[in-house]
């Protein structure tokens, strides 16, 4: 397992970290879950690459908004009664678990959805970094608010929409969540915590203060301080011989 560490900057070159794991791992059935109204991956690098993809979203709404060329299917990955559609070499969500009510069946349905040594690529936004904290505890008016306070400007524009965010099992490379992870039966092959985070770009001085915080957490990093992380999970092949294969049972509600 590689656990690492590294400044918020690095955090959003998330699509070339997905197009890496997939020419190394040489993935070429991927399902993106929550992708419905922008992809991670664009179809010139599906088709170069001869991928099959396909895209879930639990909103009808956010499928129709996504550019036309995808394989789209509407379902609920965090529901006990989702069927995988298909297995994949790779499962990847961006910017999905922290609005996941139910992680551990979430986890479990993602398991389901892997071929034999499989592989999930998550990244989330993490606890408990302050933005993310005062986004779980006051009401989205107000959350709202205070974005465009220190964010002149910005409002939720784009194509996506507005879902109430929980933050379940959404941290950094901490021992409790790395077992959380391996008990719904993963291995957990790379953990990374990003630091910081831009939100006060406008504000340069309070910028200045969370930068300089930042780079000191990643010379000396403490998992529960992390912004953001990507974490890999990948689905172990089954043993061969008299050794009997562990089963992973239906996950267990409101964990």
């Amino acid at each position: 397992m590689i656990v690492g560490y590294a400044g918020h900057e690095l955090a959003w070159s998330f699509f070339d970290f997905v197009e890496d794991l997939i020419n190394r791992t040489g993935a070429r059935k991927v399902c993106e879950v929550g992708g419905g109204a922008n992809p991670a991956l664009g179809l010139e690098f599906v088709r170069a690459h001869g991928i099959d993809y396909t895209v879930v979203d639990i909103s009808e709404d956010e499928l129709l908004k996504a550019p036309e060329g995808y394989r789209m299917l509407q379902g609920d990955v965090a529901s006990p009664d989702f069927v995988p559609p298909d297995r994949y070499d790779l499962v990847l969500s961006r910017m999905v678990a922290e609005h996941v009510r139910r992680p551990e069946q979430f986890h479990h349905n993602v398991y389901g959805m892997l071929a034999e040594g499989g592989r999930a690529l998550h990244f989330f936004p993490t606890l408990y970094a302050l933005p993310f904290v005062l986004n779980r505890l006051v009401p989205d008016a107000v959350s709202e608010l205070l974005l465009r306070l220190v964010q002149p400007g910005r409002g939720r524009q784009g194509r996506h929409g507005k879902f109430p965010a929980f933050y379940r099992w959404c941290r950094g490379p901490t021992r409790r969540q790395l077992e959380r992870f391996r008990g719904t039966g993963f291995a957990v092959e790379e953990y990374i915590g990003f630091f910081g985070h831009a939100y006060f770009s406008k504000l340069r001085p309070l910028q200045a203060i969370e930068d300089w915080i930042a780079a000191s957490l990643v010379r000396h990093p403490v998992p529960l301080l992390t912004s953001y992380a990507y974490v890999v999970l990948l689905k172990p092949e089954r043993k061969t011989g008299l050794e009997p294969v562990p089963e992973y049972p239906q996950a267990r509600l409101g964990a």
